[in-house]
């Protein structure tokens, strides 16, 4: 629909796209895409927008974008995502745990959530 066209002086970026008329088989919407770019799919029923968010192998983030804060949260808990933003994308504080789930991660950075990264655990049971 818009963008698309490579830029810079050795054509290594590509400024800010939307893309539509989408085949949910196609790598666009299959892999993580790491730059301004817009997948557009049209969907009616909220089952099936969750169906297709989850049928992925990655679950790095989501965002919704909705006037009713209820119906947000009761999908953001359906969603299989790391992150999931309300009403705003790429929001981050470093008091908030980041990382994905399925293959979009292991483990969090920042927050308190990130201490288990450089902690071992252990655990000691004594009878006396």
């Amino acid at each position: 629909m818009a963008g698309g066209e490579r830029l810079g002086p050795a054509g290594t970026f590509i400024e800010p796209t939307v893309i539509a008329k989408v085949d949910p088989a196609m790598d666009i919407v299959r892999e993580e895409v790491f730059g301004p770019v817009l997948v557009v799919q049209r969907y009616t029923d909220v089952d099936a927008v969750v169906a297709a968010a989850n049928d992925s192998v990655y679950g790095l983030a989501a965002s919704v974008w909705t006037q009713s804060l209820s119906h947000a949260h009761r999908l953001s808990r359906r969603l299989q995502a790391g992150t999931v933003w309300i009403n705003t994308h790429s929001m981050y504080d470093a008091s908030l745990p980041i990382g994905g789930v399925k293959q979009s991660g292991y483990g969090r950075d920042s927050g308190l959530a990130a201490m288990d990264n450089y902690l071992e655990w252990k655990t000691v049971c004594a009878v006396v």
